[in-house]
């Protein structure tokens, strides 16, 4: 019963996730009358406080990993037993799916939709591996405690230091190609964002190897 409501948890957490980064996008891209730099604002405070949220209360059921590379991270590290990993990200990619399709519907959007919005290119590439690796180092080094407003910072800063807008999970670039909104991302661009968040956790774990404290 425990595993069951983990992988709830996360579904249902990375649905809310989702939901919160698309449909604050769509809102914003609505009422910001063509400024991006306005309606960028309002997507990153709606996530910086609804990721706050849902790390705070769904945290200690399934640790609220809402990401496949720090499921993946914490599997390596012992810290997520393996048998659990496949079902954590299935809840997390089915969980995103959910999420897109859920503020298409409270916008009165077509449900089923693919994104046209095309985000390539190496420095595209290189900003998701830098807000993994940022996002990864953060979560390792937090104390428990802080770790959902220390996130919550991080990503929202991300949002505008990097030029992907930070999307640090594997699970977001897949929901996002379901919604040709202000948050989405083309189908064809996703499997090198993946790569790059992936390979940006790794990079994030090796930095919080390398300063911690092994005395």
């Amino acid at each position: 019963m425990m595993e069951w409501r983990k992988y709830f948890g996360e579904l249902v957490g990375t649905a809310a996730l989702l939901c919160a980064v698309i449909g604050s996008g769509i809102m914003a891209e609505r009422l910001a009358g063509g400024n991006t730099a306005i309606a960028l604002l309002a997507n990153t405070l709606a996530t910086v406080f609804a990721l706050y949220v849902l790390i705070e209360t769904i945290g200690p059921i399934s640790g609220a990993h809402f990401n496949p590379v720090v499921s993946i991270i914490m599997t390596a590290r012992h810290e997520l037993a393996k048998q659990e990993l496949l079902p954590y990200l299935l809840a997390q990619f089915a969980g995103a799916a959910l999420g897109a399709w859920l503020a298409h519907g409270m916008f009165d959007l077509d449900i089923l939709q693919w994104s046209t919005k095309i985000r390539t290119g190496p420095s595209q590439w290189l900003a998701e591996g830098v807000a993994t690796a940022g996002l990864l180092f953060v979560i390792l080094r937090s104390e428990s405690h802080k770790v959902s407003s220390t996130v919550a910072c991080y990503i929202g800063a991300a949002y505008w230091f990097t030029a992907s807008t930070s999307f640090a999970n594997p699970a977001a670039a897949f929901g996002r190609m379901f919604s040709n909104t202000f948050a989405g991302i083309s189908p064809s661009d996703v499997p090198p964002f993946m790569l790059s968040e992936l390979m940006g956790g790794f990079i994030g774990v090796f930095l919080h190897r390398v300063l911690e404290d092994r005395r």
